[in-house]
């Protein structure tokens, strides 16, 4: 019985030791995740802060409206660099590159370097000049207004009206955006993600839009559907309202 007692305690001794380094192990590993994930936003909001130096200028009397020789210090900077783009109201304000594929800049910086927030990025199928009638535009859905997380925003109906302009440096001019839809739709959605449907017009997608938005600003879109040579602009992020769900906010690009 003495033994019986002794290998008992020792037992719960052990099983005690366990339960206490898989505590131990499990708080360490939060730590680390937490730490690691505040060590991506931080280097996110970083190197946004020392894009933001680089923003091209724009000169509201010249015809093309942005002073190419600043452009040309972005391209310095990364030639892959097409375009800069502000969303009024919210914190993207950011380069936009084009790789040469859809995975050269999704976990890498407009700097090269390796960067789990990686960048905003045109897809490698459009028009670099933003000339086409459609072009899309991806960007990681993170936390605290980094990269393209505030797409979120559009999704809340008093936002979504009282916020709907943007614009989109070029390196031969400045154009303007107004916001007409938003989306949530799956990732395997044609009408968003195969750039190829657009490439003579839109009014397939614009249809779409009418369909199938959360919200719709009602002016931007009849004038679109008017108009032989409407432009898009379509800006993507992940959301979660269901499995490989993307929030998708459409603009007018004038």
């Amino acid at each position: 019985m003495k033994v019986s007692r002794v290998l008992l305690k020792i037992s719960n001794l052990l099983v005690s030791a366990v339960v206490v380094l898989f505590l131990l192990a499990v708080g360490g590993w939060s730590a680390y995740a937490l730490w690691d994930n505040a060590q991506v936003y931080s280097a996110a909001v970083s190197v946004q802060t020392q894009l933001l130096a680089l923003k091209p200028e724009t000169d509201p009397e010249s015809a093309p409206g942005v002073v190419a020789e600043s452009f040309e210090e972005l391209r310095a900077i990364n030639p892959d660099a097409v375009a800069w783009l502000t969303l009024d109201g919210t914190a993207i304000d950011f380069p936009v590159v084009q790789g040469e594929d859809n995975m050269t800049y999704l976990n890498t910086d407009v700097y090269g370097n390796y960067a789990l927030s990686g960048s905003i990025f045109l897809d490698s199928s459009c028009d670099a000049s933003f000339r086409e009638p459609y072009a899309l535009v991806y960007g990681h859905h993170m936390s605290d207004h980094v990269m393209f997380t505030d797409l979120d925003l559009y999704k809340e109906r008093d936002f979504f009206r009282a916020n709907t302009t943007g614009t989109l440096v070029l390196p031969d001019r400045v154009c303007r955006l107004e916001i007409f839809a938003c989306l949530v739709v799956p990732a395997a959605e044609e009408h968003i993600y195969n750039p190829s449907l657009w490439r003579e017009d839109v009014s397939g997608l614009l249809q779409f839009s009418r369909e199938n938005a959360l919200f719709l600003n009602e002016e931007v879109l009849n004038r679109l559907e008017g108009e032989p040579d409407a432009r898009v602009l379509a800006m993507s992020t992940c959301s979660t309202e269901f499995t490989n769900a993307r929030t998708v906010v459409l603009a007018a690009v004038g």
